[in-house]
């Protein structure tokens, strides 16, 4: 295919018009000439918005290419990822790649232009592609931009028109007309068509604009090929009033006549004769190097050193006090606020999770994104995007249904730390729709994640620091009861850890158990002790990693084991324990001559926790009696 010219011609922010109208045209050459080379990619739908980027990248977006961190760059996201033809070809053009990476590496393994773009590129500040998502994560940005920064860096972001039918498109929006975020601007790609066939509205940008609007949006429709009304409608966008949609009518293929606006093109490469005949059509190769607007030059770094030497001043408890570890959470939280990267969001249930205590020591970096618990996620991503430390919060039930942004924010390599409080039928008379049965497996399968389940107020505040300082996601599983305290404040808890509260030389047989079931466990042990059965106790508060050591010495010292806990079978603390027992776990230890494994097999209803342990076959009485069992076998 044809190459583009040796000699490159730089185009800056000054140019006119017809300049940006051969930059946008440079920008579908090389989309369509990458993704026929890769053999697969999505270049009608990045030709669509193709005016709408070289518009941007040549008179708005404020960035120096050469310094993507610097903190006063614009961010630009998106959220329609795979038009990544179009994104690395904007790279391209600034200079930031060259056309040789462009045409040979795209979609190629081992190689960072892959097929949806991710933060490996250091221009990309979140990996997008399950769509309506990036929108939400801009939202974060801005946010953590104006209220947590004040700086005046604006955040841009690409959508396309299938993605809005997403309900996570519509609670960015929602957030982001109830904060004012005047600083964030939505480019919505009115192209017609999705995946499929047309899209739900079509080319009814009013339709668009009014929805944009009752959201306390500004929506500004536009022919999104005419870049002298787009250089407008940007320009206004960027005025300072409010939160902008520009809702632009486009052409799916634009600018090749054989797939313009035709259905059944969509994620498909052309085939060689026809991208051929797509790039003279479109006037052939070029090699434009734009020198957009630059970043006004900022003294202050973003994210001073020595964040992490503020020392932190833990809340403490007495031995036998009865706390909930979900108090101990807030406590905690609110202490960590002594260090200004930490920042807490709420899904309006902070009253039960404790998390308002941090709100009330620090409202400045408190963040109420009401019941949206998919925005409160890519908030957190946001802010975590600009250095800032999240900690989110709601009930373990409803961290299920932001699951798909935990996954995406794993792609992305974003640290942050979240916490499910009220899990599993403990919760009581709430009933099954409020108890968080399936939060450890979905967290433990999350790439690269810390899953830790305290069981005391004293772990839990702990565990709650920990957090702070790890990398990735992590996550703290709280109890909505309160229960004993079981350790002295200077107890310490080193993530991949456990404690064992009760062992003896002749133990017989392990109780393991975490959160409400180590109190069961230590009840059991000692109706067992009554009984002459020496029971070992293991509180397993880090489930993932977890104490490889212990557990194999557990299974070979004592030969039975049994796993507890308030949580559906598949994913849990068993399922924990038994891969830390397999042979080539990466300690192997023979497996225990016996292992019982309670957990909730049954859907469970409303009562009391004492009822509803004992009828879901977790309660001190049940694992005391599988414990019997196994001695005697």
């Amino acid at each position: 295919m044809t190459a583009p010219p040796t000699t490159p011609t730089t185009l800056g922010p000054d140019s006119d018009l017809s300049r940006v109208f051969e930059l946008a045209q440079q920008l579908r050459v090389d989309s369509v000439r990458a993704s026929t080379a890769a053999g697969s990619g999505h270049p009608t739908s990045s030709l669509s918005a193709a005016d709408l980027m070289a518009v941007l990248m040549a008179r708005h977006l404020r960035y120096d290419w050469t310094a993507p961190d610097q903190p006063d760059n614009d961010h630009l996201v998106f959220s329609k990822g795979h038009a990544s033809p179009l994104l690395y070809a904007m790279f391209k053009a600034a200079g930031a790649i060259g056309d040789d990476e462009l045409m040979t590496t795209y979609r190629r393994f081992g190689h960072r232009l892959q097929g949806h773009p991710t933060p490996e590129l250091p221009w990309v500040d979140v990996a997008t592609g399950s769509l309506g998502q990036g929108i939400g994560y801009a939202v974060g940005i801005a946010l953590a931009i104006r209220d947590l920064e004040r700086r005046s860096s604006r955040v841009w972001v690409l959508c396309g028109d299938s993605e809005t039918a997403e309900g996570s498109v519509w609670e960015a929006l929602d957030k982001a007309g109830h904060h004012r975020l005047a600083n964030l601007t939505v480019l919505l790609d009115v192209n017609r068509l999705g995946q499929s066939g047309p899209t739900e509205l079509e080319w009814d940008t009013d339709a668009y604009a009014r929805r944009a609007e009752a959201f306390g949006c500004r929506a500004i429709e536009v022919d999104g090929h005419d870049l002298e009304a787009i250089d407008l409608a940007l320009a206004e966008a960027a005025d300072g009033r409010a939160p902008t949609v520009v809702v632009a009518r486009t052409v799916k293929g634009r600018g090749v006549a054989e797939v313009a606006d035709k259905a059944g093109w969509h994620g498909k490469a052309l085939p060689e004769d026809l991208a051929e005949r797509a790039v003279a059509e479109l006037g052939g190769a070029r090699d434009l190097r734009v020198r957009g607007p630059r970043p006004p030059a900022h003294p202050a770094p973003a994210h001073p050193d020595g964040r992490r030497a503020v020392p932190v001043e833990l809340p403490r408890y007495e031995v036998g006090d009865e706390v909930a570890t979900r108090v101990a959470f807030g406590a905690a939280l609110a202490a960590l606020g002594a260090r200004p990267e930490v920042v807490a969001l709420d899904a309006e249930v902070g009253n039960s999770t404790h998390a308002e205590e941090f709100g009330k020591a620090h409202p400045e970096r408190y963040f109420q994104t009401y019941i949206a618990e998919q925005q409160m996620i890519a908030d957190a991503v946001g802010m975590a995007v600009r250095g800032f430390r999240p900690y989110a919060t709601t009930f373990a039930a409803f961290l299920t249904r932001a699951h798909d942004f935990v996954r995406m924010a794993a792609v992305s390599r974003i640290t942050m730390a979240l916490c499910g409080t009220h899990c599993g039928v403990e919760i009581g008379a709430d009933g099954p729709s409020q108890m968080g049965l399936e939060d450890l497996a979905m967290m433990r399968a999350v790439l690269g994640s810390t899953v830790l389940y305290p069981s005391d107020a004293t772990s839990a505040a702990a565990l709650t620091t920990a957090m702070a300082d790890l990398d990735g996601i992590s996550y703290l599983r709280t109890t909505r009861g309160a229960y004993p305290v079981l350790y002295d404040g200077d107890e310490t808890f080193p993530v991949g850890g456990s404690k064992t509260l009760r062992e003896g030389p002749d133990d017989q047989v392990t109780l393991v158990g975490a959160g409400v079931t180590l109190h069961e466990c230590l009840a059991a042990a000692e109706d067992l002790a009554a009984d002459g059965v020496r029971a070992r106790v293991v509180d397993l508060y880090s489930v993932k990693p977890v104490d490889m050591d212990t557990l194999a010495r557990a299974a070979r010292e004592t030969g039975a084991l049994v796993v507890v806990e308030d949580h559906h079978p598949e994913g849990g603390l068993g399922e924990a324990v038994l891969s830390a027992l397999a042979v080539g776990a990466g300690r192997p230890a023979p497996p225990p001559h016996a292992f019982v494994h309670l957990a909730v097999t049954e859907l469970p209803g409303s009562g009391t926790t004492p009822e509803l342990l004992d009828a879901c076959g977790i309660s001190r009485t049940q694992i005391a009696g599988a414990a019997r069992a196994l001695v005697a076998r």
